[in-house]
């Protein structure tokens, strides 16, 4: 039991303080009240000293229940490291209205452009087992649909809900590569990629291009660029280019599954070990004491 007390810790200690402050009020902080004497009353004297006595009791563990509960104790129950030699990738996709065009697979005419992009972009996270991934969606707006994260169940189901036109029908590109730029600036990865895929000329986006390119190389982040039906190779080639990166162009879901796959292929570079620590959260435990205590005390002052 000793040893289980000693493992507990607290997320917030600093909070533990109003411990303190709780036990000066309750010296120093009394209020005064108006005292009545009334003569040959003194046989309840006894049972008003116990109800006082209780009630105190009761206040403080309502006070002291609150306190713990926020300053949330836990006990780490399990602790993995993950080792990961892998790099931090941001997915970058295009929703505007345009890829909702049909006939971009050949085999099913009746797929729209993001269909077959979801489908190949299902197929490419497995693939890659030791990375942390973070998807981003853009339209007239942007959208971080998933966090960087190892989670890839999660972000499997997360795409299935994402749909064009889900953040407007117009394309914020370089909007978008500012975003993805924020999500990975501060990842401790040596090796930091955007893959961004998109099928329309920037027109709703806020932010100067040569901005966009100068936080790219100020955090060290290559971009590969997507071109879908060769509609806005221009500015993909020069943001590829000066981010060191890669461009490529794809007419067809077969082409397109093609880069995904040499994209699949990238060099990969250690970053830090991953720290996992798993914790028992404990407030319930006071929070219901303080609870219970509560109700208690409000039960016997309604009965006085």
């Amino acid at each position: 039991m000793f040893n289980y007390l000693l493992s507990i810790r607290f997320e917030y200690p600093y909070l533990l303080v109003l411990i303190l402050l709780f036990v000066i009020c309750s010296l120093y902080c009394k209020a005064k009240i108006p005292t009545y004497i009334v003569p040959h009353l003194t046989i309840f004297s006894k049972t008003h000293t116990n109800t006082s006595a209780m009630q105190t009791l009761l206040k403080a563990l309502v006070i002291l229940g609150t306190i713990f509960a926020l300053a949330s104790p836990y006990r780490n129950f399990d602790t993995q490291i993950i080792k990961n030699d892998g790099i931090d990738i941001v997915l970058s996709l295009d929703t505007s209205g345009s890829m909702n065009e049909l006939g971009f697979n050949p085999l099913n005419p009746m797929e729209t452009r993001f269909t077959v992009v979801k489908d190949i972009v299902k197929e490419f996270i497995p693939k890659r087992v030791k990375d942390n991934i973070s998807i981003v969606v853009f339209g007239s707006s942007v959208m971080m649909a998933t966090p960087l994260s190892f989670d890839k169940d999660a972000q499997l189901e997360i795409i299935d809900y994402l749909d064009v036109g889900i953040v407007g029908d117009k394309t914020a590109l370089i909007d978008s590569l500012v975003s993805s730029t924020n999500i990975l600036k501060s990842s401790k990865a040596k090796s930091k990629v955007i893959i961004l895929l998109s099928d329309g000329a920037d027109n709703a986006s806020t932010i100067p291009l040569e901005i966009a390119l100068k936080l790219l190389k100020k955090y060290s982040i290559k971009v590969y660029t997507i071109s879908i039906a060769n509609s806005n190779k221009i500015i993909l080639n020069q943001i590829a280019m000066q981010t060191e990166g890669k461009s490529f162009s794809a007419n067809s879901k077969n082409k397109l599954n093609e880069i995904y796959e040499e994209i699949n292929k990238l060099e990969k570079s250690e970053i830090d070990n991953n720290k996992l620590t798993f914790k028992s959260y404990l407030f319930f435990y006071p929070l219901f004491l303080a609870i219970i205590s509560l109700i208690i005390l409000i039960y016997l002052k309604n009965r006085e």
